[in-house]
Formats: structure tokens, sequence, C-alpha cells
């Protein structure tokens, strides 16, 4: 049998969390977390259960403290507890107003709202040990006293219950710390925390900034002076198990090159992620097996959802698939995308949600509005990257939001938030006007370059000799382009909707500027440009005029 320290007494939040995780444990209790350490570094229990946060408290100071402690064990495994507070007294009348109420001062912390509210003049008295506070209330009769904790607490003490769940939404997260290091589960977390630090600035900056170059995301940060030295501590919890190539990478550049000391950098554990939010999708189903739908399944499966990837050739059919999951996304190419939502987007009941990783968005939301249900969810999403992108942090991306896009949509377009893709909120013609400008119109101009260079012979060793900085801007985007998959740049070009209209508008004022160049009209030409200027702000202007600036100064550069 396997025994627990953890926050007594019985009936408390403490114990139903070290109940809930092991029914048969023999559960050591206390009033004080030193205490729980403390029996577990003794070897007097085999675990020690620690709060860690709340859901409206916060972070709980007083286990930042005791991390330093933890030199003969892990954090191996966590525990969320919800957590039902009541207010309570001694039998009284309905009209019952106490001059004090007593409890643990988490406690007070998580109900402080309703305290307020509805008995601002009470006297709140903190204790250390609830159990011998509600007996000390009860042999001496203290009946203009009143209490707060659980409700299977209180009524266990005899105590009557005159308001229940106090504190909504409230939620307490238990670490777990036992002998052994937790193996992986594909869903993990990493703590650790650093010896106290020598003050230098940017410190902590340049932590953050060897998790960022790898894509790992923080999940939490806790910096405080060290009580002896004074010097900064910091406490990091970071995605990924340790075990992981990338963060023991990160980990080693913090020691090496921003602390520049050795064994600075203390592991506390890995472990299951917890998830204090609450998700309301389980599963993901792709229709379309491509390299972008295997880059976004894979970053989904890391967040803890499951992810199913369906096509012509996958023993599971899209068919089957579409009623197994919460959300469909369709990420097919372009050409073939409304044809695909018509025929699987029917399959979709009441309760899902279609998400459509497209190019285009009038005709292809327009389909699938047209062939799904009205409680069926529906969104656009645009991700201006590609498979080859090891993150999504300051990429571009389209949300096109529908009247039919809910909390799963939500949900969806949090996740793109959290990796730090950058965001724009589009409505289809609009989505589909700058696409015209942004892909749809430089991937025609980059194809009419090549066309032309081949057309009259052009070396390609001589297009640098005879080119500014500027001019090459053109040249670099046809190179790209012509050394990629020319069907993804094809689809691009061929897509329907009003982006169509930049590239007429494009083909017609580039006619008539070559009719009034060869006129050598110049005074012309000035007033077109001058026209043009005042449609663009003087803010653009600036804002772009230095990137280019930047960008010269990388292509100035030999070898550049």
């Amino acid at each position: 049998m396997i025994t627990i320290a953890t926050l007594g007494p019985v009936g408390s939040d403490g114990y139903r969390a070290a109940r809930q995780y092991s029914p048969e444990a023999e559960l050591k209790l206390f009033s004080r977390v030193p205490d729980i350490i403390d029996a577990f570094l003794n070897e007097n229990v085999d675990f020690a259960f620690v709060p860690i946060y709340n859901t409206r408290e916060g972070e709980i100071k007083e286990y930042f403290r005791l991390q330093e402690l933890l030199h003969d064990g892990y954090w191996e495994d966590n525990l969320v507890l919800p957590i039902h507070l009541s207010f309570a007294a001694l039998q009284q009348e309905s009209s019952f107003k106490p001059d004090i109420i007593v409890g643990r001062g988490s406690v007070f912390k998580q109900c402080v709202d309703y305290i307020s509210e509805h008995y601002p003049d009470a006297t709140l008295m903190t204790v250390p040990d609830i159990s011998v506070a509600m007996d000390d209330i009860k042999s001496n009769n203290r009946n203009n006293y009143a209490i707060v904790d659980s409700e299977e607490l209180l009524v266990e003490h005899g105590f009557e219950i005159l308001d229940r769940e106090i504190a909504a939404h409230n939620r307490t997260r238990f670490a777990i710390i036992g002998g052994n290091l937790s193996g992986e589960t594909g869903y993990d977390a990493t703590a650790v925390i650093t010896k106290p630090l020598k003050d230098r600035v940017g410190m902590l900056v340049d932590i953050l900034g060897e998790f960022t170059r790898r894509g790992i995301n923080i999940l939490d940060l806790r910096s405080e002076n060290d009580i002896k030295t004074q010097k900064l501590q910091i406490y990091l919890e970071i995605e990924g198990h340790i075990g992981n190539d990338l963060l023991q990478d990160a980990l080693k550049a913090i020691e090496k090159d921003v602390i520049r000391e050795e064994d600075s950098v203390r592991l506390l554990g890995s472990f299951p992620r917890v998830d204090m939010r609450v998700k309301k999708i389980r599963s993901f189903g792709f229709i379309g097996r491509g390299a972008m739908s295997e880059w976004f399944a894979d970053r989904l499966e890391n967040e803890g959802y499951q992810t199913f990837l369906t096509g012509r050739s996958t023993v599971m059919t899209p068919e089957e698939m579409i009623a197994q999951v919460d959300v469909v996304i369709i990420c097919v190419p372009i050409s073939v995308t409304v044809d695909t939502i018509q025929k699987y987007a029917p399959l979709l009941e009441d309760g899902q949600a279609l998400i459509l990783l497209a190019g285009e968005s009038e005709q292809t939301l327009h389909a699938a509005t047209e062939v799904t249900s009205k409680g069926v969810e529906v969104m656009l999403v645009h991700n201006l990257w590609g498979p080859q992108a090891l993150t999504m942090k300051d990429k571009n991306a389209t949300v096109v939001r529908t009247p039919r896009s809910g909390s799963f949509c939500s949900e969806f377009e949090a996740f793109l938030y959290k990796h730090g893709a950058a965001i724009t909120q589009d409505s289809p013609t609009k989505h589909d006007l700058l696409m015209g400008v942004g892909q749809k119109l430089p991937t025609t101009i980059s194809t009419a370059l090549a066309m032309t260079l081949k057309q009259h012979q052009i070396a390609c060793a001589d297009i640098g000799t005879h080119s500014t900085l500027t001019s090459l801007y053109g040249i670099l985007a046809m190179a790209r382009i012509h050394n990629q998959n020319p069907r993804t740049y094809a689809e691009i070009m061929s897509t329907g909707g009003d982006g169509r209209k930049i590239v007429r508008s494009f083909a017609e004022n580039l006619l008539r500027v070559i009719k009034m160049a060869e006129a050598q009209d110049i005074p012309g030409l000035c007033d077109i440009i001058d026209n043009s200027k005042s449609h663009l702000s003087p803010q653009f202007l600036a804002e772009h005029m230095k990137r280019s600036k930047a960008v010269d100064s990388v292509l100035s550069k030999p070898n550049g």
C-alpha cells in the first residue's frame, strides 16, 4: 500500500485529491505544506501532494519557496480538483449575519468576491488548522461565527450549510511529488528552476529567447528573490518532456551561453501536461493527407487532441472519420476544395464544426454553408506558410468567421494564437481581394517574368550585374516560386473570387503605363505616381521603406 502526505483534515481538498488519486492509499495528513515536504524527504511517505495553483487564487507562492528542497524527488504528475466551497454556521435563523468568518487563508482568497458582497462588515479570522477551529466553534457554542470550506468537511463536522458553491469556476492543481522521473506520454510538460542568479541586464529575455527560437512554448514563468541571498530565481514550466532533444538543447544553451554557470538549471520533473482551461474539442479529422495536414495534425496532437488523417488511399475513409470527430478540417488543393466540400460536408451533423484550410474564401464558404445544416459551425483559415515552417510564430494567418462560427471555431483560433500566429480577421470579399494583392498578382508577375527571360534568352548570371537592390526583389520572388512545387503556384493563380479583379486591374493599368512610357509622357507618369502616392499613407510608406532598407543591407553583403 502506498502512503501519501497531503493537507488535512479528513474531507479537505488535499484529502479528497489524494483519495481521488489512490482510493486505497494510506494518507498522512498535515496542516502545513513544509511538513508535507519534510515527510517526503525523510522517506516517511511515498508521495507528497502539494497545491500549486488555483483558478481563482492564482499561483500559491509558498510552493515556489519549497521547490529548492526537492533534491531527492521529482514532480511526477498532477491532479486538478474542482473546489466546491460552502458557507456554514451552527444552526441559525435565515437572517443570520456573522460577526466573524473563519477559514484558511487560501480559501478566503478564493471566495473574496462572495464575502465582500454578502458580509462586508464581518471580521475574517484566518486559521492554519480548520479542524481545530471547527471544534472550537462547536465546543464553545460560538453562534456569531461562520465558517467557509468544502461542503463535505462542514457537514462532517455538524455545521449547517447556509450557501453552496460560493466561488464558481474554482479548481486547484496539486503537484504529485514522487521518487521517479515520469516517462513520455506525448503530451508532457517539464518544470525547471534556476539557482539564485547573479544580476545581469537582459537575463530573463535571453533565457526566454532560447525557447522561442526553437519553437518551444512556455506554460508558466515565475520569478522571486531567494530568501537567503536575495538573488533572482526563475521557475519555468515548459511544453515537452525532458527527453526531447530541442528542449535539452535549449536548457544546455541557457546554462552555457546565458547564465554561464554549470548546474545552474535544475530539473524538477516532467509530467503529463495539465490544461486548466476547459477544452470542448476532443478530436480533429482531416480530409486530405498532404504535408500541410500532417503539419497541423502533429501540432494538434501535441496539444492533447486526437487526430485522424484521411484521403483516397487511407484505411479509414473520410465518411468513417466524420462520424467519429468533433471538428472536420478540409485541407486539399485549391482546385478541388469546393468539390470536396460538396461531397463530404453534408455528412456533418449539428454539433460538429467544419474548418476549411483554404486560399480562396467566397466560393469556398458559400459551398460549405449551402450543403451543411445550420447547427454545423463553419470557418475558413488561410495559413500563409508551408509545411517547411518550424513554427507558426509570427506567420500570417487569415481567419474568416461566419455567423455559424461558434466555440469549436474559437478554440481552433485560440490554438493558432497560442502558437504565435499573426491573426487577421477578414470578410470573405476582403480576404480574396487582399490575397489577389498578396499572392495571386505576385505569382502571376513572377511567372510572366520567367517566361520573358526565357523568351529573350537572358542569362541568369547577367541579371544581378544589371539590377539595383530594389529591382532584385522581383527576381528573388521569381526564384522562390520556380524553386518549389509548380502545382502550388498554379493553384494560387487559378483561384476564383474577387482576387481576379486585382490581376485584371493590374493588367489594364500596366498596358496604360506602357503606352504612356512609350509615348514619353513623363509629366503624365509623374501625375500617376503622385496620385497613387496620395492613397498610400505616410506611415505605410515609412514602415515599408524601413523594411526595404533592412533587406538592402542583407542583399548588399558579399554572397548575400
